[in-house]
């Protein structure tokens, strides 16, 4: 039987899709979410089993390439040097991220005027502050209110303990003067609406077992489908149609038999990540639309942002008690977050303090590092890693560049036949000198902590963790795909919501950013419901 019309078909079941729809089912409208990938019980997440720590290199890895599940379609990244992170599945990828939750700084919206750099944003951090707000009441954010780098903001809950480990790096930022605050963190410190509070076993990133991370499947999902909304997973969308007016008219999906389905509604809501959204789009290909649905601008795909990565790590002396506690949830530098020329960049950068590693990851880290060797003395050398490293990643600001692109591969295709997404994407110059800069005083701080060792890694090739730019918003047609409040500008009924409508990257993670911007055009569709495609 055909499928019966909807008012409004949201598609993926991540951040930015739970989040609207949430905002969206006070309405009464018909809305239905389809997503590609399946319920995940946390019962599987690999922390109920002793093996959890191998786990997250095999089905629980970032990496759909990786992983290879039914649900997962593959990425051709031979020309990047940063290979995309994902998760297919109801909650997307808050299954498998940190849950470390800052905001954007209020300078973020306006890089073009501050720094003469990339483009300002339509809108501005106050735009958006009410709807921060409201994404942390949904997902619970634990924080610590008062952080000098932001605008005042209300703590949810109370912050994740720093710990033995934030602590000891905290006196080292002291020592130096730099800025640190415990960071904000989408982890229950206490039972919050429903999940239980955070039990410090440390293996965030490879799914909650306990509940007290907010991945969306648990924080904005429940209260969505009580209140009538319809997920319907196993459903892997192929291309947006529409008819003579420009005017969309449902998705063409594959169910889980591999049965192509026509889904119609009045209203299409892209919310797959800023490289599954252009996916799509791209392949949504018609006389009208002959380089993808809503791409008269030629900027569908263009304009990818990743956050390049360094890792900068350090040996203590001294047990940290670094494996207790959630591990990319601990204290923040912003101390080199604005621009200051002298240090031969634009735009800045976060530390993000981490916590140190659990058994297995310690040997496996330092046999590939060749600080663990086989034979003799392989257990001393373990002995004085484990529980005794220490570090940060540094999140830089990657500035927007049009020939950073995800484009669809002539040859590679999922399971269903649909063209997987190509990456082509390079470093840029002013990356490479934010790296070497965060690398240089990552150093410094850990040997102001007592670190008697230090190393790093950059960039981080595993860190394609956060997918922006693809969709970007902006009044001006020519320069933008979505207007200010999410709407294509080529197609009135089609909106995107994702991490894609970003302008800029910011030096911080973008989760917030993406939940607030969805709540945001929610409420500006449902004001102007009179009138949407006006």
């Amino acid at each position: 039987m055909p499928n019966e019309s909807v008012d409004v078909v949201i598609v993926g079941a991540g951040a930015s899709g739970a989040a609207i729809a949430w905002s969206l089912v006070d309405t009464k409208m018909k809305i239905l979410c389809l997503e590609q990938g399946d319920w995940v019980n946390p019962a599987d997440y690999p922390t109920t089993g002793t093996d959890w720590e191998a786990k997250g290199w095999g089905d629980f890895s970032f990496s759909p390439n990786t992983r290879g599940h039914e649900t997962d379609y593959p990425i051709n990244e031979d020309d990047s040097p940063i290979n995309i992170a994902n998760f297919n599945g109801v909650g997307g990828s808050t299954i498998l991220y940190a849950a470390h939750f800052p905001r954007f700084h209020p300078s973020d919206f306006k890089v073009k005027s501050l720094d003469g750099v990339g483009d300002d944003w339509p809108i501005d951090y106050e735009t958006l502050e009410p709807y921060y707000a409201e994404n942390d009441r949904m997902m619970g954010v634990a924080a610590l209110a008062g952080d000098p780098a932001y605008p005042p903001k209300d703590a949810v809950l109370p912050p994740v303990p720093i710990g033995k480990l934030g602590e000891i790096l905290g006196r080292g930022l002291n020592d130096l003067g730099w800025h640190w605050w415990p960071s904000d963190s989408a982890i229950a410190t206490q039972p919050y609406d429903g999940r239980d509070q955070c039990a410090n076993l440390g293996p965030c990133v490879t799914g909650c077992s306990q509940g007290a991370k907010a991945s969306t499947d648990i924080t904005y999902w429940p209260h969505a489908i009580r209140a009538g909304l319809e997920l319907r997973t196993r459903c892997r969308v192929k291309e947006i149609t529409h008819d003579e007016n420009d005017m969309a008219t449902g998705v063409v999906y594959f169910d889980e038999n591999g049965d192509e389905q026509f889904q119609p509604a009045e209203v299409v809501i892209m919310a797959c990540n800023g490289v599954g959204t252009p996916r799509i789009l791209l392949n949504s290909k018609s006389s009208r639309f002959p380089n993808g649905i809503a791409n008269d601008s030629g900027l569908v795909g263009k304009n990818l942002m990743f956050h390049p990565y360094a890792s900068i790590q350090g040996v203590f002396e001294e047990r940290l008690d670094g494996h207790i506690g959630p591990g990319g949830c601990c204290i923040w530098s912003q101390e080199f977050y604005e621009t200051d020329q002298s240090r031969g960049h634009l735009r800045g950068y976060t530390f993000e303090i981490t916590r140190g590693r659990g058994a297995a990851a310690t040997a496996l880290g330092g046999l590939g590092s060749g600080k663990v060797p086989w034979g003799a003395g392989h257990h001393q050398a373990y002995q004085s890693l484990f529980d005794k490293t220490a570090g940060m990643v540094a999140i830089c600001e990657d500035l927007p560049e049009e020939h950073n692109c995800v484009t669809l591969d002539p040859v590679l295709v999922d399971s269903d036949g649909i063209p997987a997404p190509k990456i082509n994407y390079t470093l840029s110059d002013n990356s490479k000198k934010m790296l070497d800069h965060a690398v240089a005083r990552g150093e410094e701080m850990l040997r102001a902590a007592g670190a008697v060792d230090v190393t790093s890694d950059s960039p981080l090739g595993v860190a394609g963790w956060h997918l922006m730019g693809t969709a970007r918003m902006g009044t001006d047609p020519a320069k933008s795909v979505v207007n200010e409040w999410g709407r294509s500008h080529d197609v009135k009924n089609l909106f995107v919501v994702d991490g894609s409508i970003f302008v800029t990257s910011a030096g911080v993670n973008p989760t917030s950013t993406i939940q607030a911007l969805s709540l945001y055009i929610a409420d500006n569709m449902k004001k102007r419901l009179a009138n949407l495609f006006d």
